[in-house]
C-alpha cells in the first residue's frame, strides 16, 4: 500500500508542476508584439483543451478497456510509456524553446505592496496620483508597464513618497518594505481584480463535477443497451460524450466563429473573454435543468412502467434509454469549451507577465475547491432531506431519492452565479498598458528570448 500511495504521491507533484506550467509556458513560444502572435495565443488555449479533452476520451475508452479486459498492469504501463515519449520529445526541443527569464518571486512583490500600504494607511489619498506617486520600473522587468487606475486606491498609499523614504541613484527605492512603485501597486491590483473570477469558477464547475458522478449513477439506472443489441454503453463511458462535445466545438469555434465575430465586433477574440466565460455559464444553467427533467423523466419511468433490470446496490434499471442523458453531457461540454478556456486564457492575458503559471495554478485550484464544495452540499442535503416528507434527495437507489430537486438546487446557484458574474464583468477593468519605457521580450530564430528597452503602445 506504501508504495501504491508513493505513486500517487508522484503523480501529484509531477501534476502540480506540469499542469499550471505547461499552458503559460506553451503560450510564451508566441510574439505577443505581432497580430499573427496574438492570434497565435488565442488559439492555443482552444487548441490545447482540444487535444487535452481528446486524450482523456481516449483515456477513458481505449486504455480503460484494456485495463479492464486485458490486464491491469499492461494498462498503467501504456501510459507510463506515453510518459516517457512526451519527456523524450518536450526535451528534445530545448535549444528551440522561447525561455523568459525569471524574475525572481512575484509574490514577494506583492507582500511588499501590503505590507507598506498597511504601514501608510494613516495618509492622505493623493489629489493627483500621476503626479505624487513613487514611478519606478526596474531595467530587468519583464512585466509590461501599467497605467494607474482608480480601483483599490487604498494600495496607492504603499507608493506615496514621504520625508522617511530615501531613493538611490539609480532612482529605485533604498528600501522596498517602506516604498513601492506605481507598477509594483498596479501589478497587486491585477491579482485583486482577477480574484473574484476564481470563486465564480468554484461554482460553475460543480455542474461539471454532476456530470462526474450523479450523471454516472442515473446511467446506471437506465437502459444502456444500443439499440436491439446486447452490447451495453459501459455507464462511467457516458462521460465521454461530453468530451466528445467539447472536441467537436472547440475547432468549430476557433475556426469559424472566432473569425466571423472577429469581423463583426473588431475584437481580436471575437468576443471578450468574460462574456466568452459568461455564456459559459449561462449554458450551465440549461444543462442542470436538462439534467433534471431528465431525471425527472428517467425515476418516473422506473416506478410506473416495467423495468428492464437490477443494478446491484442500486435499485431497478429503469427502461428509459441511457441516449437521453447525451444532452446534458453535450451542454456540459459546450458550457465547458466557453468558461474553462476563457478562464484560463483571462488569467494568462490579465496577471502580470511574471505571474501567469500561477495564474495557471489558480485555475486548477478552482477545480479542487469545486470537488470539495460538492461534497460539501451533498453532505449537507443528505444531512437536511433525511428527515424530510421527500425523503433522502439521495440515497443509493436513485428511484427512492429526488435528484432531480438537488440539480435544480445547482441550477439556482448557477443562476445566482451568473448574476454574481455579470456583476462583476461591469465592474472589472481589462489590463492595459501605459506609455513609456519598459523591458519587453524580443523573439530570436533560435528561440531565445532577450530584453530589450522598447516603447510600449
Amino acid at each position: 500500500m506504501a508504495f501504491l500511495l508513493s505513486g500517487f504521491g508522484l503523480m501529484i507533484i509531477g501534476a502540480g508542476g506540469v499542469r499550471p506550467c505547461n499552458l503559460a509556458f506553451g503560450a510564451d513560444q508566441f510574439n505577443p508584439n505581432t497580430e499573427s502572435g496574438k492570434r497565435g495565443i488565442n488559439s492555443f488555449f482552444n487548441w490545447y483543451f482540444c487535444t487535452f479533452t481528446f486524450a482523456q476520451m481516449v483515456s477513458l475508452t481505449l486504455i480503460v478497456y484494456v485495463q479492464s479486459n486485458v490486464s491491469w498492469a499492461i494498462g498503467l504501463a501504456i501510459p507510463a510509456l506515453l510518459m516517457l515519449v512526451a519527456c523524450v520529445v518536450f526535451f528534445m526541443g530545448t535549444k528551440i524553446y522561447v525561455r523568459v527569464p525569471a524574475t525572481g518571486s512575484p509574490m514577494t512583490s506583492v507582500a511588499q505592496v501590503i505590507v507598506v500600504a498597511v504601514k501608510k494607511r494613516q495618509l492622505k489619498q493623493p489629489d493627483q496620483p500621476l503626479l505624487s506617486l513613487f514611478n519606478y520600473i526596474p531595467p530587468g522587468s519583464i512585466n509590461c508597464k501599467l497605467r494607474h487606475t482608480d480601483q483599490f486606491r487604498f494600495l496607492d498609499k504603499a507608493a506615496m513618497l514621504t520625508p522617511e523614504d530615501h531613493i538611490n541613484p539609480d532612482g529605485s527605492a533604498a528600501n522596498r518594505w517602506r516604498l513601492c512603485s506605481v507598477q509594483q501597486v498596479e501589478e497587486v491590483k491585477c491579482v485583486l481584480r482577477v480574484i473574484p473570477t476564481w470563486f465564480a469558477a468554484v461554482i460553475f464547475h460543480l455542474m461539471i463535477n454532476q456530470q462526474h458522478t450523479y450523471a454516472v449513477f442515473q446511467a446506471q439506472q437506465s437502459n444502456r443497451r444500443l439499440g436491439n443489441t446486447s452490447f451495453k454503453i459501459p455507464a462511467a463511458s457516458y462521460v465521454v460524450f461530453m468530451m466528445l462535445s467539447m472536441t467537436i466545438w472547440i475547432p468549430i469555434y476557433d475556426r469559424i466563429f472566432v473569425p466571423f465575430l472577429r469581423r463583426l465586433t473588431g475584437k481580436e477574440g471575437g468576443i471578450t473573454l468574460l462574456q466568452r466565460m459568461g455564456i459559459g455559464i449561462g449554458i450551465s444553467i440549461i444543462a442542470m435543468l436538462v439534467s433534471g427533467v431528465v431525471e425527472e423523466h428517467r425515476r418516473t419511468t422506473a416506478l410506473t412502467k416495467p423495468t428492464v433490470g437490477f443494478q446491484p446496490r442500486r435499485g431497478a434499471v429503469s427502461s428509459m434509454s441511457g441516449m437521453f442523458l447525451i444532452p446534458q453531457f453535450a451542454l456540459a461540454g459546450l458550457a465547458d469549451a466557453f468558461t474553462s478556456i476563457g478562464l484560463v486564457e483571462f488569467y494568462y492575458k490579465q496577471f502580470p507577465e511574471n505571474m501567469r503559471s500561477i495564474g495557471g495554478s489558480l485555475f486548477f485550484c478552482a477545480l479542487a475547491g469545486s470537488s470539495y464544495l460538492s461534497s460539501l452540499l451533498i453532505t449537507i442535503v443528505h444531512q437536511t432531506t433525511q428527515g424530510a416528507a421527500t425523503g433522502n434527495w439521495l440515497p443509493e437507489d436513485l428511484n427512492k431519492g429526488r435528484l432531480d430537486y438537488y440539480y435544480y438546487m445547482i441550477a439556482g446557484l448557477e443562476v445566482l452565479n451568473l448574476g454574481y458574474f455579470l456583476v462583476y464583468a461591469r465592474w472589472y477593468e481589462y489590463k492595459e498598458t501605459g506609455t513609456g519605457s519598459a523591458t519587453t521580450i524580443e523573439f530570436e530564430a533560435n528561440g531565445e528570448a532577450k530584453q530589450s528597452d522598447k516603447t510600449l503602445v
